[in-house]
């Protein structure tokens, strides 16, 4: 696939997801959020809530170091998944259908692409999807009895991540965007989830989807 097609799709997939906006380091806050990025990176856990991709959208998100992130969203009457392992991730056609009308281009998804992924590769890892950015800056006025608040900002988007205290663990984030709101909860730090990746036969490219959309 050529570069800018697996830049577009991760774009897609981060307009999905609502993954924390990124800028650059930040000094002051960096010990403390770096911890908090370790333990998601190397700990499995279970997310829920909203999502501002979609009005009224939820989503649900299982990761396990070993066995990759699943993600299954919904909204505006669709839903969809998404998986993300070592570096590649799978999109459902019913949520890459979904994040393209988000950008204006609306598509059919055929009878006889329901079931397949789109498939996109990266450089970057998959906690892209859930890491607190690393520009994310302590905001003490939204700190909880338990928790520290790290909030960043970017144009009219925002995202504040709640650390508990103890464990350093992502407890909640909450998160808007062009006016949306959401929050989800983080829980089941180090259970055993079964993850399974779709498989070859299941994949295909952005630009074959796209060729056999517009073919069909």
């Amino acid at each position: 696939m050529a570069s800018h097609a697996r830049t577009k799709v991760y774009r897609l997939a981060v307009l999905v997801v609502g993954a924390g906006l990124v800028a650059g380091c930040s000094a002051a806050s960096g010990p403390s959020v770096e911890k908090a990025n370790d333990e998601l990176r190397s700990t499995s856990f279970h997310a829920s809530g909203g999502t501002t991709a979609f009005a009224g959208g939820a989503q649900e998100i299982w990761w396990d170091p070993e066995q990759g992130l699943r993600l299954k969203a919904s909204g505006n009457g669709q839903s969809g998944e998404m998986y993300c392992k070592d570096g590649t991730t799978y999109f459902s056609a019913a949520l890459f259908a979904s994040a393209l009308k988000q950008r204006g281009q609306s598509i059919t998804v055929p009878s006889h692409l329901t079931d397949v992924f789109i498939t996109t590769e990266s450089d970057q890892d998959c906690d892209v999807y859930f890491a607190i950015p690393e520009s994310a800056e302590h905001a003490p006025g939204s700190d909880g009895k338990q928790t520290t608040a790290f909030a960043v900002s970017k144009g009219g988007a925002s995202d504040t991540y709640y650390v508990d205290n103890e464990s350093s663990r992502l407890v909640q984030l909450e998160a808007e965007r062009d006016g949306r709101v959401s929050t989800t909860n983080y829980d089941s730090f180090g259970e055993k989830f079964s993850i399974t990746i779709p498989t070859e036969d299941q994949t295909m490219s952005s630009d074959e989807f796209r060729s056999q959309v517009s073919g069909s």
